[in-house]
């Protein structure tokens, strides 16, 4: 049960993204890699690629799916995302009196590996990393950490000198609790998460192009059995479902963003065949190219950010 001090504090974090976030949308603010994110209704699943981040709810809550994996939350735990990979967001609980508020710090692997050092906490290179998303519930003392920081998008003045101050205790507290391997192997220079990472580096440069597992392996410098196991531990996803992923992301973007029609759309991100192209892209937004583009449009255009 939450102590009565974490649930005044609760209620504070929820009213200070209450009156920093005025609209719906995701809003980017002055202290570096931190973003307030508001809606004031339940959404459609929403396709997105997640950057390494944690994130904590303040109000609301949310589903996120990445494969076959789906992931609920609430204020009661934090989430935190170790690699750039492809999910499936959906809010589900918001209201116009109650909006969905939830705070997003994007994670810079340089600064944890230096905390790690300054705090004399050991790399764990003997361990292949977890799933790209990991749920845990929300401690007090973070909870804290997190509001303090979250206090100085009102006092603007204060940000330069105290938020790196702040942001490294939510690191600190972070890596002494449930999310210890998830944050060491993002620092960790050479380690199994890093040589994923540099996979899906190679992946997103070249998705285009047909390519073999092998030769991704090759890059991540990893074998090939190791790779794909790896890999799939990861994102939940084998290389070329990850790379599929992309291609109907990318597909999409261009179809809403351009006037291009399906076709073309599909033969610019690498489908040769037309009603494979469509066919897959409505197996994984649930609606045809051109169906799919107008319900976008339709919808506001703050649902396409988040």
């Amino acid at each position: 049960m939450q102590s009565e001090q974490s649930k005044v504090i609760a209620r504070e974090f929820a009213a200070l993204l209450g009156r920093n976030t005025k609209e719906d949308g995701v809003h980017p603010t002055a202290i570096p890699r931190l973003s307030l994110i508001r809606s004031s209704r339940p959404t459609e699943p929403l396709h997105a690629v997640h950057q390494p981040a944690v994130c904590f709810v303040a109000q609301g809550r949310k589903q996120v799916m990445v494969g076959d994996a789906i992931h609920v939350y609430d204020a009661a735990q934090y989430l935190v995302v170790s690699v750039e990979v492809p999910i499936v967001g959906q809010i589900l609980q918001a209201t116009s009196a109650r909006p969905y508020l939830c705070l997003r710090l994007d994670l810079d692997p340089v600064a944890i590996g230096a905390l790690m050092l300054d705090a004399g906490i050991a790399p764990l290179r003997d361990r292949a990393p977890a799933s790209a998303l990991s749920l845990s519930p929300i401690s007090a003392d973070l909870l804290d950490a997190v509001v303090r920081l979250t206090r100085l998008l009102e006092a603007p003045e204060e940000i330069a000198v105290l938020a790196p101050l702040f942001e490294r205790e939510i690191l600190y507290r972070l890596l002494i609790g449930d999310q210890i391997s998830h944050l060491r192997h993002i620092a960790l220079a050479e380690g199994r998460l890093q040589q994923v990472n540099r996979a899906i580096a190679w992946i997103k440069e070249n998705f285009r192009a047909p390519f073999s597992v092998e030769a991704v392996a090759s890059e991540a410098r990893m074998s090939t059995s190791a790779f794909h196991q790896h890999f799939k531990a990861v994102t939940s996803m084998s290389p070329l479902q990850y790379q599929k992923q992309l291609r109907l992301q990318e597909a999409r973007r261009l179809i809403l963003t351009q006037t291009s029609d399906a076709a073309e759309s599909g033969h610019a991100v690498g489908y040769d065949s037309p009603s494979q192209f469509s066919r897959e892209y409505k197996r994984l937004f649930g609606a045809p190219p051109a169906r799919d583009a107008a319900k976008l449009r339709a919808a506001p255009r703050w649902m396409q950010m988040l």
